[in-house]
């Protein structure tokens, strides 16, 4: 039996920041998908890339958006799904830097690695971060 500790207030932090990140994936997602590109004052040719997604790469968007945002609400519920929803996150994250650094040509202005590599290092930190509070029995 695994005894349950007290939960550290920079769980809380943590778990509120990662929401926070993430939701701004999700809001980019939508934006996207729904068509408001245009109200964004994006170029013409980075709303034609965006626009142009195949299926598949759309869907993989999608797991590494929607599975980093739900393990963001699953650390708030102290949830060990985090684990897992993270995992998912990062199969979505393989997907969607391949499509977009291998697979196509990023138009100019979204061909940078800054925030690509700030995307990976905390989507990885965040499924360390739940897995290690699985481990101390923050979450259940």
């Amino acid at each position: 039996m695994i005894l349950e500790q007290k939960t550290p207030w920079w769980f809380w932090l943590v778990a509120v920041a990662a929401l926070l990140w993430n939701a701004g994936g999700v809001i980019s997602y939508l934006s996207t998908e729904l068509g408001y590109l245009e109200n964004l004052e994006m170029p013409a040719e980075q709303i034609e890339y965006f626009n142009n997604f195949p299926a598949w790469a759309v869907a993989f968007w999608a797991l590494g958006v929607w599975g980093a945002f739900l393990g963001s609400v699953a650390l708030l519920f102290r949830s060990r799904f985090a684990v897992t929803l993270y995992a998912i996150s990062i199969i979505g994250l393989i997907g969607t830097t391949y499509y977009q650094r291998v697979a196509s040509q990023l138009p100019a202005g979204l061909d940078g690695w800054g925030f690509a590599i700030l995307i990976w290092v905390i989507t990885i930190a965040l499924l360390l971060f739940s897995m290690a509070m699985r481990n101390r029995a923050i979450l259940r």
